[in-house]
């Protein structure tokens, strides 16, 4: 029951790998198209973040799916799914 309602509360984002050197680690960038609040015009925004990747199998290029989850180290916040 308590997994039921945490997994319900957590952020799920899609991305694409842009970086495999590190063990058991990937970069995934994020991007998101949003409209300006004043001006209207709509941006692209991008931010990556450093995934979990326990078999260490998705490579450079690959679209994945991530999921918030509990810290893993300092930067590591999410898990590929």
């Amino acid at each position: 029951m308590i997994t039921e309602i945490a997994q319900k509360n957590t952020k799920t984002l899609k991305g694409e790998v842009v970086s495999d050197k590190m063990d058991k680690t990937r970069v995934v960038l994020v991007k998101r198209y949003v409209k300006h609040p004043k001006y209207g015009k709509y941006l692209t925004l991008s931010k990556k973040y450093k995934v979990h990747d326990p078999e260490n199998k998705h490579k450079v290029g690959d679209q994945v799916l991530i999921r918030e989850t509990r810290p893993i180290s300092k930067d590591k916040n999410f898990i590929i799914i």
